[in-house]
């Protein structure tokens, strides 16, 4: 299993907006093979500032989402409402 770890930055009144379309975005992903589980958190010293964290079976199964054009229409609608780039890390159990 790996963990995926989504931060986005939301550009300020969009927030609304950004809710309903990141919702789509978590259900589609619910359904891509591979996926386990996930949540979305706020950060509490700004709450534009979104962490999504995903765990997903391999690492192959999260790039078949990341890639998919599923993925990539529903993001063409978040991508205008964000003031960052999308920030993705993968991460893996160390084994200790």
């Amino acid at each position: 299993m790996i963990r995926v770890l989504i931060e986005r930055h939301i550009a300020e009144s969009l927030e609304t907006a950004y809710e309903e379309r990141s919702r789509r975005v978590l259900q589609r992903a619910v359904a891509a093979p591979g996926f386990i589980s996930g949540e979305t958190l706020v950060d509490s010293h700004d709450t534009n500032h979104r962490i999504t964290l995903a765990n997903w079976r391999s690492e192959a199964d999260w790039n078949r989402w990341h890639r998919s054009l599923d993925r990539r229409n529903l993001m063409a609608e978040l991508i205008p409402m964000m003031d960052k780039d999308e920030t993705i890390t993968v991460l893996k159990q160390s084994g200790i």
